[in-house]
């Protein structure tokens, strides 16, 4: 166990196994419904754009409101996750995600759905930085890699209920309905953070400092900025997430249904493999730092495989059958690498500005797929519609190639000025 130079005190003695658990336990049921949220557009797309008559601009913008949302919130995050604590942060949050849900749910306009996404967004925005705050003060620094791989590949889970549980709910009860259950589950989260998290472990008393001022808070930020391999580690932020993202929560989809003919059920089925191995992936690429004592390398595997997996999309998608499956389920494997990324980013930030740090990472994230759904919402509304196979339009394979390819092309170009930040060995601290 760990804790920062603003405990005022060591633990008595190591947390019990159980407590440990339930912490932990806690934290990933609140990032399951980040996960679930986030992604929860992409297998009702095609119903949502014929129900209101959406167009691909549309729908991106609508999917993209979330991350836009998200992102807006990271830099006060940061800033009062360093001074008030993340628990606090967590509760103040997450009645604006159970308030998003009841708007998406009763919204009959794409504007509605729209503020409903937002508010969703505000909501969720400390659901993963809160917990990797906390378990920076709860564990070793060398365990943050695997702990995030788990707090990631659990909470992935909500991405599984995003595709084809969500799509038997949506058919079964209506997808309105299926997000007034959702957003009553996420207040029963919320209670169980409440009663379970606390930011430290017992026997530890951190006092928050505030003493400096809030303003010197927010000015702390530009600290952040100078840190040696902030911004190649913001690059790569911005578009290895986001090249995922698009394709599992956004246009997965609606390939799918233009390019194959999937109905709902086989689109919740296709989305459910790719999310199901970014479960497992999580857990494979989590440690993988420790067992090489460092990141950039399986970053660098991650990202080429991932490459690798959305340019067989693009030009062996359409075969369909067993092989587009295949594709899903790796692609899901490849692009969870991110734990290991998250990892590095960590390793540059002292305990005085780790808050701060690695909420700024995340602006990165959810910037990144705010923008690449709306860029690629824009790539595939450049083609025409056709006249798909039941007599409905349909847009053609060669929008999402292009979509496609330019993710890809994106992502490497990030990995590239990635490779210039600094690899701290796994375990040292940071040195500013």
């Amino acid at each position: 166990m760990g804790n920062d130079n603003q405990a005022t005190g060591e633990p008595l003695r190591a947390p019990a196994v159980t407590t440990v658990a339930l912490l932990i336990a806690a934290l990933c049921s609140i990032y399951v419904v980040s996960q679930f949220l986030r992604n929860s557009v992409g297998v009702i797309a095609p119903d949502l754009a014929a129900e209101l008559d959406l167009a691909p601009q549309a729908l991106g913008m609508l999917s993209s409101a979330f991350f836009l949302a998200f992102a807006a919130a990271q830099v006060p995050l940061g800033v009062a996750i360093d001074r008030y604590g993340p628990k606090t942060c967590m509760l103040a949050s997450i009645g604006l995600a159970v308030l998003g849900c009841a708007v998406f749910a009763l919204a009959e306009s794409v504007t509605g759905l729209t503020l409903g996404r937002i508010l969703m967004g505000l909501g969720c925005s400390s659901f993963l930085m809160g917990p990797l705050a906390i378990y920076t003060r709860w564990f070793r620094p060398e365990q943050f890699s695997t702990l995030t791989g788990m707090m990631l590949g659990i909470g992935t889970i909500g991405t599984l209920f995003a595709t084809a549980p969500l799509a038997v709910s949506a058919a079964v009860y209506g997808w309105r309905t299926t997000f007034l259950f959702v957003g009553a589950g996420a207040a029963v989260v919320g209670l169980l953070v409440l009663a379970i998290v606390r930011d430290d472990p017992p026997g530890v008393v951190r006092r928050a400092d505030r003493s400096a001022g809030l303003l010197a808070s927010i000015r702390g930020l530009v600290d952040v900025l100078k840190v040696r391999g902030f911004w190649p580690l913001f690059a790569m932020h911005f578009l290895s997430y986001s090249s995922f993202a698009a394709i599992l929560g956004l246009w997965g989809g609606p390939f799918l249904t233009d390019v194959l003919g999937f109905d709902l059920a086989d689109r919740g089925n296709a989305l459910f493999g790719m999310a199901a191995g970014h479960v497992v992936g999580s857990f494979v690429w989590g440690p993988s730092d420790r067992l090489i004592n460092g990141r950039r390398l399986p970053v660098t595997a991650g990202v080429f495989a991932t490459a690798a997996m959305i340019l067989a999309l693009c030009f062996l998608g359409d075969r369909g059958g067993y092989l587009i499956y295949a594709i899903f389920i790796l692609l899901g494997v490849t692009a969870a690498y991110v734990p290991v990324q998250m990892a590095h980013g960590r390793s540059l930030f002292d305990a005085r500005l780790v808050g701060r740090g690695i909420t700024m990472l995340n602006l990165g994230t959810m910037s990144g797929v705010f923008v690449m759904q709306l860029v690629t919402g824009a790539i595939i509304g450049a083609f025409a519609p056709v006249v798909g196979p039941d007599g409905t339009p349909v847009r053609p394979l060669i929008a999402y190639q292009s979509a496609f390819v330019f993710l890809v092309a994106a992502l490497l170009l990030a990995w590239l000025y990635y490779r210039t930040a600094p690899d701290p060995s796994v375990g040292e601290p940071a040195d500013r």
